[in-house]
């Protein structure tokens, strides 16, 4: 792997920044404590404490959403009804309920129902319809299915191919009352009427080992895959990250655009305000032009990110309001080394508390000494190694064992699978195990695969480097796609670029392509400059061949772009429909416009590329 230029976190540094959260110490030490004290065992669950609060801090608001407010109490009593009304119809510990809500105070109340009685909260991502839908509700088989009045059209996409136990448990959970429930669901707020809002007896006994989500992936490739997120994780996250890390005290207000079927909104925004008796301002969609208005409205302290979500954000026209506000910390991954200093000091921002950490992951770094362009730090049991792109295995000495990289270096990211750090995979078997190394260092021990490069900063700290499955190889050398999207995106009449590896008949390899959204309409956009920028930028391998033009890119409900479609239209006429594609041929020449003779050429092998 080649040296990233990124700086190397130092010492001196992290005592810098330690020194300055002196006052916050008390919180981390909670955090500590928090971490020594949750054992997989202990009679301990995300419902236990918010019962907790409702009986210490029972006027605290728990919940803003809109112009409207939820105490603790009145949460816990609400998640009590839907409880009982569960526990009567034979939900229990491990049985699984899936939720089809969009962002409202409704669906945290649901997933905190769920979750006292040791049941699982599946949590569908909205956007599905038809046989990915099908495919998630398949692949978790709920006992019950909870559906928001707003996503009805979306089920019924999949109700004909539904069993008759399944057609039966459908719930509808009115939102505006513009649509009302249909006869064959059962209306769960008049069904609730009547329920106790006492406490059940089932949440002191669930243990801190069992699920208590089923979160998806976000369906970049391939179908989803549920992975498994148990209480016990979900109290490191709590304990790691919001006490430690973020510092987070009852004062708190914690704004949260991301659909509530991530993770970064369910696990470490959630887990960061019950940790600390905070409250959560959910809003219903991102919105760019809404963001700060509703950041003012609430008056959040914080707020939770995906590195696109902070690009979208950096992009809107800067204004006077901009930085003013009460934020002093911000909770994400994915924000690009490229624009963070750039983000961090137009909005005013004094923590970005960026993480690394997937669904599945058995450990997460976080950014807890508050230092720039990093993922933060880890003192738990992971290693960087080696890795041959070409061959898509981690390359092993003579004597068959794994290489660690060195601080500077850059390679794939495996965690230690133990005791204190189990791997709890997903709910396919097969799955699970596709993600387990053996004999990494040792014969017979057992990592996870997290299939991430990461730059080795020192100090047990890591940035994000690329997604395996997005580097490819060209010209016998490897590309980063997360580079050449950073170098792209310097230029300002580019807002959005996604670059991915495409096949040309007659090489070896992948063959760099763009697909940019320009900020400047299409007749104003400057190629040559473009050609020449890229040339100054980046060696000739990264150099991307093919650019496509779109106006808008298509990303998941969770922000990541989706690259499957772009790479299997690759530069194909016939294919991108009316989206321009321009190529790049010779060493010296610009980007022109592909035109079908040309298209032909170079699938014949007649250009040189």
């Amino acid at each position: 792997m080649t040296q990233y230029n990124e700086k190397l976190v130092s010492l001196p540094n992290i005592l810098t920044q330690l020194a300055s959260q002196a006052t916050s110490i008390p919180i981390k030490l909670k955090g500590v404590y928090e971490l020594a004290t949750s054992k997989p065992e202990k009679e301990k669950s995300i419902g236990l404490l918010l019962e907790k609060h409702a009986r210490q801090r029972p006027e605290h608001i728990a919940i803003r959403y809109e112009d409207v407010t939820y105490t603790y109490d009145q949460v816990n009593r609400k998640a009590n009804q839907i409880a009982h009304y569960l526990t009567s119809q034979g939900i229990g510990s491990g049985d699984v309920v899936a939720v089809v809500l969009e962002n409202r105070p409704e669906t945290l109340i649901s997933v905190l129902a769920i979750v006292k009685l040791g049941a699982i909260a599946s949590m569908i991502n909205t956007s599905q319809r038809g046989d990915v839908l099908l495919h998630s509700l398949t692949l978790v088989k709920p006992k019950m299915i909870i559906v928001g009045e707003e996503m009805l059209e979306n089920v019924k996409t999949v109700e004909g191919d539904l069993d008759d136990a399944s057609l039966k448990s459908l719930h509808y959970l009115r939102d505006t009352g513009e649509t009302a429930c249909p006869e064959h669901y059962t209306n769960i707020l008049t069904a609730i009427e009547g329920q106790s809002d006492k406490n059940p007896d089932s949440t002191k006994k669930v243990k801190m080992h069992q699920p208590c989500y089923y979160i998806f992936t976000s369906g970049t490739t391939g179908l989803p895959k549920a992975s498994v997120m148990s209480h016990y994780r979900w109290f490191k996250s709590l304990a790691g990250m919001g006490l430690a890390s973020m510092n987070m005290s009852s004062k708190d207000i914690l704004y949260v655009s991301l659909p509530l079927y991530h993770n970064n909104a369910l696990t470490v925004s959630m887990a960061a305000v019950l940790g600390s008796g905070a409250c959560m301002a959910i809003a219903r969609k991102f919105s760019v032009s809404r963001f700060w208005d509703d950041i003012r409205h609430h008056n959040a302290t914080g707020f939770c990110y995906i590195g696109e979500l902070c690009r979208y954000l950096l992009n809107a026209p800067a204004k006077p309001s901009d930085s003013q506000h009460k934020i002093r910390v911000c909770v994400g991954n994915g924000l690009r080394p490229d624009i963070w200093m750039q983000f961090k000091n137009r909005f005013n921002i004094d923590h970005i508390n960026e993480f690394y950490g997937a669904s599945e992951c058995n450990l997460v770094f976080t950014n807890a000494f508050n230092l720039d362009k990093t993922a933060g730090f880890c003192p738990l049991s992971y290693n960087i190694v080696k890795y041959d792109i070409e061959e898509d295995a981690p390359l092993r000495d003579d004597k068959g064992f794994m290489i660690p990289v060195q601080p500077g270096d850059s390679g794939l990211l495996i965690t230690e699978v133990n005791d204190k750090q189990p791997f709890e995979g997903y709910t396919d078997e097969d799955a699970t195990n596709s993600k387990l190394l053996r004999n990494v260092f040792k014969k017979d021990d057992c990592w996870f695969n997290t299939g991430d490069l990461v730059n080795n900063q020192g100090y047990k700290h890591v940035s994000f480097a690329d997604r395996l499955g997005d580097t490819f190889r060209w010209k016998g050398e490897n590309v980063a796609t997360t580079e050449v999207e950073s170098i792209l995106m310097e230029l300002d009449s580019i807002e959005h670029a996604v670059v991915y590896g495409v096949q040309i008949p007659h090489t070896d390899g992948r063959a760099g392509m763009a697909t940019i959204t320009p900020s400047v309409p299409l007749e104003e956009f400057d190629w040559a400059a473009l050609s020449k920028h890229v040339r100054e930028k980046m060696p000739a391998y990264e150099i991307p061949v093919f650019i496509r033009v779109r106006e808008q890119q298509e990303v998941t409900g969770t922000f990541k772009y989706r690259k499957v479609e772009l790479k299997k239209e690759a530069y194909h006429l016939d294919k991108v429909g009316d989206e321009p594609v321009y190529v790049i041929v010779g060493k010296d020449s610009d980007y022109t416009e592909l035109t079908s003779d040309t298209e032909a050429k170079i699938d014949a092998g007649e250009l040189s590329l």
